[in-house]
């Protein structure tokens, strides 16, 4: 057998951004509101649990009413939308082979519902593609990441109602006959298990009155499954190159101890995480959540035909975010650390970052292997990254060491993953340009090799410069992952 040295050629190396955290202009070119475009900034000392996610229904008819004094940084994002030739030039001259970013919903469909399309949201990507395209950069195109044309919510409650399942194949069908000669590789939803942590953020659901909350969230995860199968199924008919993946936030997690306990709690964390990607990979419900079903007293509603959909049209190649990895215990917890939607026990042998995720390289190297094992489909590291505050220098220098670490060490991991023999095709760190986090709604917590200047509010000039991360990343493209040297 062959030794495996390395990268692939053609390895697909970027970086990711979302629309709702970057684009901006919520109100401009014809764009409805999302639900991402009714969460507010919330200083961090007046938060609980370390995000500003949820919104209630009473929220949302405040906010539109105008009783609501607050920022509200995903409608301003960091104004991709006026900026992206500017912003495209600038991965291009990093070498990105591939941009991972996301089409904003309601700007091609502005209430979701509607009869036609928005053509001027088409246009305006119609516009980014081609500028990528130019520069020989891969779009990467999610269909659904974090925002739902927010009359969904108000009028369907989102996901929980099946019938947003046939707007969304109106969406998918309408983005996939327009950008089928420009866009090869699509995503359906991102982080598609965050319906279930934050049904809000992952498919507009509110579930603030719903009898079983968590009964109603897995149930709009249902919807998303049938809906994804079906615009699987079509994408591949518009355009049989297409490559179509799911996406997961994937939050390995370590028993605390080898207490076969603790082992058993850390097996059935990493079930519920992997359900979703083991219906999207394998097409069927896992055997395992048949138990968890039942003490939680959820009982999933499938019309005939959804099962068969299912199995038919699974995912070509599987997408997933890693930040940090997760320790549990089968005692109460006690000395907890949050990050990206969860929590867990302290691990004492990982570094935190300054937001009290834990750095874990190697477990990216176990995550991949893991994922291949278990699926043996081609695997594609669509986020990750470091989010930190940057000081710009008096000179204007941005020397950001700690981030060219964090991800050193994860793509030496990565490197070690395809030694181990995963097939791994691309890797798109997290906000390759600053942007507002998906979590807290803050500026401040900065992830991009290239600075935004902008604060918490949005105040600022929007200039963007380079910090030293973006040269170490230019050479690690040019050497196709061989030189990881700062």
């Amino acid at each position: 057998m062959k030794k495996i040295e390395g990268f692939p050629k053609g390895f697909l190396w970027g970086g990711a951004t979302a629309a709702n955290q970057f684009e901006g202009a919520y109100n401009e070119g014809g764009k409805g509101l999302s639900t991402a475009d009714m969460v507010k900034f919330i200083p961090k000392e007046e938060r609980t649990g370390g995000f500003s996610l949820d919104v209630s229904r009473k929220e949302i008819e405040a906010i539109l009413a105008g009783n609501v004094n607050a920022v509200f940084p995903k409608r301003f994002g960091v104004d991709f939308y006026h900026h992206y030739k500017e912003d495209i030039a600038l991965l291009a001259e990093m070498g990105f082979k591939v941009f991972r970013l996301s089409l904003n919903w309601a700007r091609i469909f502005p209430n979701g519902d509607d009869a036609a399309p928005n053509e001027a949201g088409l246009a305006f990507y119609d516009d980014v593609f081609d500028e990528c395209l130019k520069y020989g950069i891969e779009p990467l195109v999610t269909l659904s990441h974090y925002e739902t044309p927010l009359n969904f919510t108000l009028k369907y409650n989102g996901w929980a109602d099946r019938q947003v399942i046939d707007f969304f194949v109106q969406y998918a069908e309408t983005v996939f006959t327009r950008y089928q000669n420009k866009v090869k590789y699509w995503l359906t939803f991102n982080e598609i298990n965050i319906i279930t942590l934050s049904p809000y953020t992952g498919g507009g659901v509110l579930v603030e009155n719903a009898e079983n909350p968590l009964e109603l969230s897995y149930q709009a995860g249902h919807h998303q499954f049938v809906a994804s199968a079906l615009v699987t199924k079509i994408g591949h008919e518009i355009n049989p190159e297409f490559k179509i993946g799911c996406m997961l936030a994937r939050m390995t997690t370590y028993p605390e101890t080898n207490n076969p306990k603790d082992v058993l709690k850390a097996q059935e964390e990493n079930q519920l995480n992997l359900f979703f990607t083991d219906v999207q990979a394998r097409g069927e419900y896992p055997a395992y959540m048949g138990r968890y079903f039942h003490e939680k007293n959820i009982n999933i509603y499938k019309e005939r035909g959804d099962d068969e959909i299912l199995k038919a049209y699974p995912v070509d190649f599987i997408s997933f975010s890693y930040y940090m990895s997760s320790t549990t215990s089968s005692k109460p917890l006690e000395d907890q650390v949050n990050g990206n939607f969860m929590g867990g026990i302290k691990n004492t042998y990982l570094e935190t970052s300054d937001w009290g995720w834990q750095i874990d390289p190697i477990g990216l190297r176990w995550t991949l292997n893991d994922f291949y094992d278990r699926y043996q489909l081609p695997l594609f590291i669509v986020e990750n990254g470091l989010g930190a505050y940057d000081k710009v220098e008096e000179d204007g220098s941005i020397h950001d060491d700690y981030r060219i670490d964090y991800l050193q060490k994860h793509i030496e991991q990565m490197r070690e993953a395809v030694k181990d023999g995963v097939d791994l095709i691309g890797y798109t760190s997290w906000g390759a340009i600053d942007l507002v986090s998906a979590s807290t709604s803050e500026m401040s917590k900065r992830y991009g090799y290239v600075y935004v200047d902008q604060d918490d509010e949005g105040n600022g000039t929007l200039k963007r410069s380079k910090k030293d991360s973006f040269y170490w990343y230019k050479k690690v493209i040019n050497t196709n992952g061989t030189d990881l040297s700062k």
